[in-house]
Formats: structure tokens, C-alpha cells, sequence
């Protein structure tokens, strides 16, 4: 059965957001339920998984995990910019 949980995705690890965000995928909410603990929520995707699998386990300067510089910069600041707000 599908629930509507199912078409998210959360993750506490800021870079791994930083990383998810960078390539494209869309930031819907910061959970801040646990005061000490936030997780970032995204709209799942079918590459999200390996979007993942490639910013954990792939080789240093593999052609997969490389992001353009300011890309990653900004995705950076928005995501911190995110975490002090009050709504995304």
C-alpha cells in the first residue's frame, strides 16, 4: 500500500542533503521535531537511491560525485539559510 510517506525522503546528515539538493532534488520541509536533531525532507525520487550510494561509496573524483563548486556553495547557504528559518 502507498502512503503518502512514501513519496519523501528525510535525511539528517546536512552534507548528504547539501550533496541530494546540489543535484536537483527538491527540499520540501526541515523537520525540527527533535530540537537537537533536524532532518531534511525531499520529494523522493527513483535516483535518489543511487544519488546516495554515490556520495557514500564512490571512488574520490569519480565523474559521478563531482558537482560544480558554486552549485555546491549555494547549496550550502540555502540549506543553512533553511535551517534558521522558521518555514522553507
Amino acid at each position: 500500500m502507498n502512503t503518502n510517506q512514501d513519496c519523501y525522503f528525510r535525511l539528517a546528515s546536512f552534507y548528504g542533503a547539501v550533496f541530494l539538493f546540489a543535484k536537483g532534488l527538491e527540499l520540501v520541509n526541515i523537520d525540527r521535531t527533535n530540537p537537537s536533531r533536524s532532518q531534511f525532507v525531499f520529494i523522493d525520487t527513483p535516483e535518489r537511491e543511487s544519488l546516495l550510494q554515490t556520495f557514500n561509496f564512490s571512488k574520490e573524483n569519480s565523474p559521478e560525485s563531482l558537482i560544480d563548486a558554486r552549485k555546491f556553495v549555494t547549496a550550502i547557504k540555502t540549506l543553512k539559510q533553511a535551517l534558521y528559518q522558521e518555514k522553507i
